[in-house]
This record gives structure tokens, C-alpha cells and sequence, in this order.
């Protein structure tokens, strides 16, 4: 998923943003849509809508996630990909129409760039927010195409000491060899058509 972020474009993938916003209790919000206003009545035995001034603190807590979530996504868009957004109503309708908006496979350095964006935010979100296991959230945050890769690494590095630069640097020199071979099953692929035309 692209998005024009600090005037560069930047793709998101699903697996970053959810690996990193479950840690302060936004991801639900976004993907299952807005905490209702319901609390466990126990006169009546049954789960009821409550009015704001009724609402006990821990409900209170949990609505202001769906406010929350909203914000962490628009602090993290530029204007242009907030005027996309601005009529949703919730996190989860944001999210789903920056999904459907931008569907794309994302290079390295922009996975890179735009998982640091999202660490340095929840950091200023939750003070006690751990640095543990980047390395881990990080493979598992991946494009599909990344997989063959990310289960070598799984097996062969030892990841809780492994750094995330390391990491970083192992994938880019992996990067560049696809793309080398990218390049070159095209280029001969064009050989072949113009070959193909001579005949």
C-alpha cells in the first residue's frame, strides 16, 4: 500500500502497521471498527447502550481508542491522502479505503523508512512501549514475496541477536539480486520477441 508521506512516497504493509499497533490496543479498532458503547448491565442481565454521562471509566477508556486510532492515521498522512479520508467516519472505514486506494509491493528501504515512522509514533503514544522483537515484527510484516527469504533468515540467524541494520542489510543485498534477475529474465524475454520478429 503506497501513501505520500513526508513528501516521498511510502508503501505500508498491512503486516508492519498490525504487528506494531496491537501493542497499544489500536488495531482491533481499525480493523473491526469502532468499540460500541455497550456495558454489561446487572439489573437486567444483558449487554446495553449507555449515554456518555452513564458510562463507567474503563468504557470510557475503551471508546477513546476509536478517537485514537483515527488520529494515529491521520498524524501519519500528509494532506493529500487526507483529503482521500476525511469523510470516514471511523478507523476501520479509513483503513479500508487506504487499502482499496493503494494495493502495491513496497521496496526495503520505503518498509524500512515507514516502520521507523510508525516505532518513533507509538514511542511518543506509550512510554513504556518495548523495543523487543523489531527484528521479528519487522519479517513478519513483509510483502508475500519476501517469505523464501524471511523463512532462510528464520533458520539460519539467530533472531534475537540479530540486529535490525544487519537484518536490513541482508535484505537489500537480496533486493538487489531480484531485481537483477528480474532484469535479466525481461531482458532476454525482449530478445526473444525481437528475434521472433526477425524470423
Amino acid at each position: 500500500m503506497s501513501i505520500q508521506l513526508a513528501n516521498r512516497s511510502i508503501k505500508y504493509p498491512i503486516g508492519v502497521c498490525e504487528n506494531l499497533l496491537v501493542k497499544v490496543d489500536l488495531w482491533h479498532v481499525i480493523t473491526y471498527g469502532d468499540f460500541p458503547p455497550i456495558q454489561y448491565n446487572p439489573e437486567t442481565k444483558k449487554d446495553e447502550t449507555v449515554s456518555f454521562d452513564k458510562q463507567n471509566d474503563d468504557l470510557k477508556k475503551k471508546l477513546a481508542k476509536n478517537n485514537e486510532a483515527k488520529m494515529v492515521i491521520y498524524n501519519a498522512l500528509p494532506r493529500k491522502e487526507y483529503e482521500r479520508i476525511f469523510m470516514c467516519k471511523t478507523a476501520k472505514e479509513i483503513w479500508d479505503t487506504l487499502l482499496i486506494t493503494h494495493q502495491e509491493e513496497e521496496s526495503i528501504d520505503n518498509a524500512f523508512a515507514r516502520f521507523n515512522t510508525i516505532i518513533t509514533s507509538l514511542k511518543a503514544l506509550d512510554e513504556g512501549f518495548s523495543s523487543k522483537n523489531y527484528v521479528r515484527k519487522f519479517l513478519r510484516a513483509l510483502h508475500p514475496k519476501w517469505r523464501a527469504k524471511v523463512t532462510a533468515i528464520e533458520e539460519s540467524k539467530d533472531l534475537t541477536s540479530l540486529s535490525l541494520d544487519e537484518l536490513i542489510g541482508n535484505l537489500k543485498v537480496y533486493e538487489v539480486i531480484i531485481k537483477n534477475d528480474s532484469e535479466m529474465v525481461k531482458g532476454k524475454r525482449e530478445q526473444n520477441r525481437s528475434l521472433a520478429k526477425k524470423e
